[in-house]
């Protein structure tokens, strides 16, 4: 996977020290590579002598072209000094790419009463221009280097910048229309596209059957490795040798198409047609699709799927993500919720060492194919990306494992703080049933990146947007 580029501009300004500014030049690239992100940095060394943006030697155009050349996915302007502000801005308006603003806490002043960086003052007019320039911008506190404030505002920008640019290059395979009794998956697509440019890529039915007999019927690797998975990870005694060899092949011919169109997701009809037409259930498959961060979502939920990579980049892309209904309440808890699917939450998160690949329970002909059992609890975010009217927002919270019933499908029950408040926001939308979980806090990433992509509303329930940026200042450090 592509890592993502970050654009490292130090700024200085010519009236304070030049060599405090190179010195904070070094110890801040050293510290943010010190927190351990996979990302490649692009900084200005060789294009001027000190390797820092400032008025006098390099112009913003040069800059601009710079990270242009290197495909930066956004920029980081650390203050060094007061910085030099039009530069700054300037930049960030060429690039259009999410953009940090941030310094150094300044040291006392010297014994003769001079002062060597005023980086906070620089960082008031930085500000005020770039919001001349139009352009938005991630702020963090005004702390040392050393603060923890530093690091958790920087990495949940690197991760907010993440969802930006998987965001702005998504393209989700649709496999078959949608359901036609399920008018809640309505999306629109033109709409989509001339919205947030993002497109769809439509298949038939017909298609993945054709691929995938093709690939049953022959003797590749990938389709030998899906087997052989499956197998190992599933307790598969309910259903036939024949049987998960046809499940293996779709998950193969999924794969494919989905690499082949540059899809980052996948949104299926899972039911009735394909199991008509190819005597399974496409839930295993799209359960380890998924855990290889290919998300699928079923009943060709275009919206779910936009959810799952935007939810799967604000983890850069370190936890799976799971595709449920909002089912029921909890028989006894009354902010407790049932977060279940028919059988497509990833393997790597049931609870159980095998869990069973069985027959589709709710079906009279029992197609096989399901993945059942309950999955890990713990912390998790539970999100959805949602619209009509032209308008769109994205639905933000946070739950908790719980004990519950036992049921079928794959399923986890989950605690949240006030479960009358958020059904009320879910039934009167622009939400459905439908939500996607990780297991990770990927609500401050996923509110930051919201700025940065024209059109979309943060619709945050637990934590508050009030105390998502409250978090981001410190609280709680």
């Amino acid at each position: 996977m592509k890592k993502l580029k970050l654009g490292y501009a130090p700024t200085r300004r010519f009236v304070f020290s030049a060599e405090d500014a190179f010195r904070y030049k070094v110890l801040i690239k050293e510290k943010i590579e010190s927190f351990g992100m996979d990302i490649d940095i692009v900084d200005l060394e060789g294009l001027n002598s000190e390797g820092l943006l400032y008025d006098d030697h390099i112009n913003a155009d040069e800059i601009a072209e710079h990270f242009r050349r290197e495909n930066v996915d956004a920029v980081f302007f650390p203050h060094c000094n007061f910085g030099t502000e039009d530069t700054v801005a300037r930049v960030g308006k060429a690039l259009g790419k999410p953009v940090l603003l941030w310094g150094p806490r300044d040291e006392s002043p010297l014994e003769d009463g001079m002062r060597l960086r005023d980086t906070q003052c620089g960082l008031f007019a930085s500000g005020k221009v770039l919001r001349r320039f139009n352009v938005p911008f991630t702020y963090v506190t005004n702390t040392r280097v050393d603060d923890p404030v530093f690091e958790r505002g920087f990495t949940n920008f690197i991760a907010a910048a993440n969802v930006v640019r998987k965001f702005r290059s998504l393209r989700i395979l649709q496999i078959g229309p949608r359901p036609s009794s399920f008018w809640t998956m309505m999306c629109n697509e033109g709409e989509l596209l001339e919205r947030f440019g993002i497109e769809i890529h439509p298949i038939t039915l017909v298609d993945i059957q054709r691929a995938s007999q093709r690939i049953e019927k022959g003797s590749s690797s990938e389709l030998a490795e899906a087997i052989d998975y499956i197998k190992a990870k599933l307790d598969w005694s309910e259903v036939t040798e024949a049987d998960v060899r046809r499940i293996a092949a779709l998950k193969v011919a999924m794969k494919q198409y989905a690499l082949q169109t540059g899809s980052t997701a996948i949104a299926i009809q899972c039911w009735s047609s394909l199991q008509d037409a190819m005597g399974i259930m496409p839930c295993l498959a799209n359960a380890i699709l998924t855990d290889e961060q290919i998300p699928v979502t079923c009943e060709t939920d275009i919206h779910g799927a936009i959810t799952s990579v935007m939810v799967q980049a604000a983890t850069m892309n370190q936890h799976p993500t799971f595709f449920a209904d909002l089912t029921v309440r909890h028989p006894e808890n009354a902010n407790g919720e049932l977060l279940f699917h028919c059988g497509n939450f990833p393997v790597s998160l049931s609870v159980e060492n095998k869990p069973k690949l069985r027959k589709h329970f709710l079906f009279d002909d029992h197609s096989p194919g399901t993945h059942e059992g309950e999955i890990k609890g713990g912390g998790m975010t539970l999100a959805r990306f949602d619209g009509d009217h032209g308008e769109y927002q994205l639905f933000l919270g946070k739950a908790r494992g719980i004990q519950g019933p036992y049921t079928r499908g794959s399923y986890v029950w989950v605690e949240v703080n006030d479960w009358p408040l958020w059904e009320e926001k879910l039934v009167k939308g622009p939400y459905v049933h439908h939500s996607v979980g990780i297991h990770a806090n990927a609500i401050p990433a996923l509110y930051e990146a919201c700025q940065y992509i024209p059109g979309l509303k943060p619709d945050a329930v637990d934590p508050t947007e009030r105390e998502i940026q409250a978090w981001l200042r410190g609280a709680g450090l």
